[in-house]
């Protein structure tokens, strides 16, 4: 265990960053969550975090587009943990200038403002949809970027800029690319989720998307210990690295093992709406994650089919709670 460090997390109301301040708090650190404003007041998934680790989190409102908001909730940070992002593909083909905005504006900010601040540690969360569909597998970070979505273009570049502060500034900046993550308080619009509740609603067939392509699927407890691992480190400045099961498994197979949590088969219709353009669909992703073990010692606790039945079995847990299931709409299809 590290000395105890104040962290600033930004985009902390959302799935993987709540389970990040939780984590944070648990090793002994102190933490500035930065949730996204709303008018109910309302602190997204930190409003359901556990009560053992709320006297270590400052919950503060705000938007990582307005720079003087971000500097002020900066300011005192050792370490900045750069989560806040839009992340649905397919509403990036609706509003791709949004995506611009807060994925590359923000992240823009928060170089500023942690450059002027003399912040230790900035960790930029990137993504495996940079990659798009693998070229060769498993993906090692030499791999070429391809953005197949606007939302995919828009954190390139918000990846390249945090590089570039690091190399004209010697901004400490460590670019994380988590492939893809799933777990108690995912949104619908992702896949695993999706399955889950519409099963557990009783929605028969259950309605998705491509079940060809393949995913190397990371349970949020592996992901939220490994931002918590990168900003106590003092290693890796100026380094991109890949953090992923290197285990693939297709979304048809996915489909089989959400099923058997449940104790039931589960029939699958395809509904066109779902299917993404098919020059924006990422076929296949499986993550090299020896630079991560490398770095910084990270393995994944989950990996493998193993793993992934484990991972599989607690997200289905958590969302047969009614109570947990209740803001879910099965029958909606969330972009």
């Amino acid at each position: 265990m590290s000395t105890p460090k104040r962290f600033l997390v930004t985009g902390a109301d959302g799935f993987i960053g709540s389970h990040v301040c939780e984590t944070l708090a648990r090793r002994g650190h102190r933490v500035t969550a930065l949730a996204y404003y709303n008018s109910f007041g309302t602190w997204g998934w930190l409003d359901r975090i556990d009560a053992d680790t709320t006297d270590s989190i400052e919950v503060v409102l705000g938007d990582v587009r307005d720079p003087f908001h971000v500097e002020k909730v900066m300011r005192g940070a050792d370490v900045v943990l750069h989560l806040a992002a839009l992340i649905g593909i397919p509403y990036s083909y609706v509003a791709p200038q949004s995506y611009v905005d807060t994925n590359v504006t923000g992240t823009l900010n928060v170089l500023e403002a942690a450059q002027r601040l003399g912040v230790a540690r900035v960790i930029q969360t990137s993504t495996s949809e940079v990659y798009g569909s693998a070229q060769f597998v498993p993906i090692t970070e030499a791999h070429p970027l391809r953005a197949q979505s606007p939302y995919a273009a828009s954190k390139i570049g918000a990846d390249q800029l945090a590089l570039s502060y690091q190399r004209s500034f010697g901004t400490p900046v460590v670019v994380m690319r988590p492939f893809n993550t799933y777990g108690p308080r995912q949104s619908a619009r992702a896949v695993i989720p999706t399955i889950i509740v519409q099963a557990l609603s009783g929605v028969e067939p259950i309605r998705l998307g491509s079940l060809s392509p393949t995913r190397d699927f990371n349970y949020v407890e592996d992901i939220a210990r490994a931002f918590a691992i990168v900003g106590e480190a003092d290693g890796g400045i100026g380094e991109v690295v890949n953090f992923g099961s290197n285990f693939e498994i297709s979304i048809g197979q996915v489909v089989e093992a959400v099923g058997e949590a449940l104790g039931r088969r589960l029939d699958v219709e395809t509904e066109t709406r779902r299917i993404r353009p098919a020059d924006s669909e990422v076929d296949r992703l499986w993550a090299d994650n020896s630079k991560a073990r490398e770095l910084f010692g990270w393995r994944p606790e989950y990996g493998g089919i193993d793993g992934f039945r484990r991972g599989i079995a607690e997200t289905v847990a958590w969302f047969s709670d009614p109570v947990n299931r209740a803001g879910y709409k099965p029958g909606t299809y969330n972009f």
